[in-house]
C-alpha cells in the first residue's frame, strides 16, 4: 500500500514513494515484469512461481522460531536425564530463547529496514542454524543455554524480515493471501513442536536422543539461506538516511528483558522478590524509552520505534487484538498439555496428536479467511472468535461436569472446533495491525506486531499458568484447573470479538469497502486469467 492510498482512505495504485525507501519495488523485480505490467501477460506464472518460492522461504523461518518455541517442552525430560540439567538451567533453556528471542526483535526489524530485509534475514537464516547446530554438540547444560540464547537472538534479526516483506512486497489480494499463509505456518509450527518433536524423541533417530530436535533444524537452514539470498528483493536505496539510536534499542532490550525474564521463569521458581522487583523496574523504564523516542521523533531523529504508527487507528487495534488473543492461545495450548500429560497420563507424542485436527483445522481456515474476509468484512473475524469462544465453553462445561473421566472423545472435537475458529481470527488480526502501515515503516511495523506476539504469549502462559497450578493443587485436579482457564481464555476471546466489531463499527463509510471490492476485482480477476 502507498502512501497516497493511506492519505485517501483507498487502496494504492501501485505508485511509489518518490525516495526510492519502498521495498516492493524490489519486490515487484523479483516477482517479475508480468504482473506489474498487466494481468495476463507472458511472464504471470513465472512471477507467480517465483512469488510462491520467496514466500516458502520466507515462511520456512517463521516454521522454524515457532518449533523451537514450542519443542523444547517436549525435550525437556530428555535434557534433565541425560545432560544433567538442573532447574535453573531447564528454566533457562525453555525460556532464554524466548526472552533473547523477543527483547531483540524491535532493533531486529530496525535494522532490516536500515540494510535491507534480504541481508538481515540471510544472516539470521545462517546464524540461526548455526546456533541449532551448536544446541545439537552441546555437552553441558549451560553450553545449551549459551546457544539457545544465541538462537533466539538469530530468530529476532530473521523473523521480523517475513512479514517486512510479506507487507512490502505482496501487494492487495496477495498480501492477504500471504498472512493466511503465515498464520497457517504458525499454527503448523507450534503444533510440530510437540507432534514432530515427540516422534523424533520416540524414534530416537540416529541415536541422537534429544539433539535430533536442535540438528533437525540445520538442513533447512543451509537450503533456505541461499535461496533468500537469490529471492528476496534487493534493498532499496535509501535517500537521507538517518543515524541510530543506540540508547533507544538498549532501552526497548532492556526493558523487554525486565517484563519477560520474571514472566518466564517467575512460575517454575515460585515467584521469588526478584521477579516482582526486576518487573516493577521494567514498566517505569518502559514508560522512559517510549517518552524518549517520541521526544527524538519530535527532534527530527530516527527513534528506533517509529512512533507514527501508533497514529493509525487500524495499527493500535490490531496489536491491541494481537495482546489479548495471543495471551489466549499460548496459555490454552500450555494448560492444556498439563492436563493431558499430567492429568490424562498421555506421553508427548500421544499429547501433541491431540492437537493435529486442531492445528489441521486452523490451517484450512487460516487460508479461506483472507478470500472471506474481502467478500463480507470483519464478520468473519467475529464469527471465527463466536466459533472459538463455542469450543472453549464446550470443553469447560465436560471437564466441569466429568472431571478427568471427561475423555478425549469429547476434548478432541471440542479442541478442533477452538483450532477452527482461531484460523479464521489470527491471520486477519496481524492482517487488520499491518493495514495502513506502509512499505517504507514495513520492518519496524512487523517487528512490533511480532514482539507484542512473543510478549503477550510469555505473559498469558505466566499469570493463567500461575492460575492452573494454584486451582490444581497437590491433589492434582487438573480438569478443574483447565477448565476455570478456558473461561479465562474465553473472556480473552470475546474481548477480541468485540474490539474487532468495534473497530468495524468505527470504520469512516467506505473505508474498508474499496479494500474489500479491489480484493473482489483482484481475485476473480486472477481467476479468470488462470482460466
Amino acid at each position: 500500500m502507498n502512501e497516497q492510498g493511506d492519505r485517501s482512505g483507498r487502496p494504492g495504485t501501485g505508485a511509489r514513494r518518490a525516495d526510492g525507501a519502498d521495498a516492493a519495488n524490489g519486490a515487484e523485480q523479483a516477482d517479475g515484469a508480468g504482473r506489474a505490467s498487466g494481468a495476463g501477460g507472458a511472464g504471470t506464472a513465472p512471477a507467480a512461481r517465483r512469488g510462491g518460492a520467496m514466500l516458502a522461504v520466507l515462511l520456512s523461518a517463521w516454521f522454524l522460531a515457532q518449533f523451537d518455541f514450542f519443542v523444547v517442552n517436549v525435550a525437556a525430560p530428555s535434557l534433565e536425564r541425560d545432560l544433567g540439567a538442573g532447574p535453573a538451567a531447564l528454566q533457562l533453556i525453555v525460556g532464554g530463547y524466548a526472552f533473547a528471542y523477543a527483547s531483540g526483535m524491535i532493533t531486529g526489524g530496525r535494522l532490516g529496514e536500515r540494510y535491507g530485509q534480504r541481508r538481515l534475514f540471510v544472516g539470521g537464516m545462517a546464524a540461526f542454524a548455526l546456533a541449532s547446530l551448536l544446541c545439537g554438540l552441546a555437552a553441558g547444560p549451560w553450553q545449551l543455554v549459551a546457544a539457545r540464547l544465541a538462537q533466539g537472538l538469530a530468530a529476532a534479526v530473521m523473523v521480523p524480515q517475513v512479514l517486512a516483506v510479506i507487507t512490502a512486497a505482496f501487494p492487495g489480494p496477495a498480501r492477504a493471501r500471504a498472512l493466511g499463509w503465515h498464520g497457517v505456518t504458525g499454527g503448523l509450527g507450534s503444533i510440530a513442536g510437540q507432534v514432530l518433536g515427540g516422534l523424533l524423541l520416540e524414534q530416537d533417530v540416529l541415536g541422537l536422543g534429544w539433539r535430533a530436535v536442535f540438528l533437525v533444524n540445520v538442513p533447512v537452514g543451509l537450503i533456505a539461506a541461499p535461496l533468500a539470498a537469490r529471492l528476496l528483493p534487493p534493498p532499496a536505496p535509501r535517500a537521507g538516511a538517518r543515524g541510530q539510536d543506540p540508547l533507544g534499542a538498549v532501552g526497548i532490550a532492556a526493558a523487554l528483558a525486565l517484563l519477560l525474564v520474571p514472566l518466564t521463569l517467575g512460575q517454575d521458581q515460585g515467584w521469588p522478590a526478584w521477579t516482582w522487583l526486576c518487573l516493577g523496574a521494567g514498566v517505569p523504564l518502559g514508560g522512559l524509552v517510549a517518552a524518549w523516542q517520541r521526544r527524538l521523533h519530535a527532534r527530527g531523529g530516527a527513534p528506533v520505534v517509529d512512533v507514527t504508527l501508533f497514529l493509525r487507528p487500524s495499527f493500535r487495534a490490531g496489536i491491541a487484538s494481537v495482546t489479548a488473543f495471543m495471551a489466549y492461545f499460548a496459555s490454552f495450548m500450555f494448560t492444556l498439555t498439563q492436563l493431558l500429560q499430567g492429568g490424562l497420563g498421555l506421553d508427548a507424542f500421544e499429547a501433541g496428536l491431540v492437537f493435529a485436527p486442531s492445528g489441521l483445522l486452523f490451517g484450512v481456515t487460516a487460508l479461506l479467511g483472507a478470500r472471506l474476509v474481502a467478500r463480507y468484512g470483519m464478520r468473519v473475524v467475529v464469527g471465527g472468535g463466536a466459533v472459538t469462544a463455542l469450543g472453549l465453553g464446550l470443553l469447560a462445561l465436560r471437564l466441569l461436569a466429568a472431571g478427568e473421566g471427561a475423555g478425549l472423545g469429547w476434548l478432541v472435537p471440542a479442541v478442533a472446533l477452538v483450532g477452527l475458529g482461531n484460523g479464521l481470527v489470527l491471520p486477519q488480526l496481524i492482517g487488520v495491525a499491518l493495514l495502513d502501515v506502509s512499505a517504507r515503516q514495513a520492518g519496524i511495523g512487523a517487528a512490533v506486531v511480532t514482539t507484542t506476539q512473543q510478549f503477550a504469549s510469555a505473559a498469558g502462559v505466566a499469570v493463567i499458568g500461575t492460575v492452573f497450578f494454584a486451582l490444581a493443587g497437590p491433589g492434582g485436579g487438573h480438569a478443574a484447573a483447565m477448565a476455570r482457564c478456558a473461561l479465562i481464555d474465553l473472556a480473552l476471546v470475546l474481548a477480541v470479538v468485540l474490539l474487532v466489531a468495534h473497530t468495524a463499527r468505527r470504520a469512516r463509510p467506505g473505508e474498508h469497502a474499496p479494500r474489500a471490492h479491489a480484493g473482489r476485482t483482484a481475485i476473480r480477476a486472477s481467476g479468470s486469467s488462470r482460466r
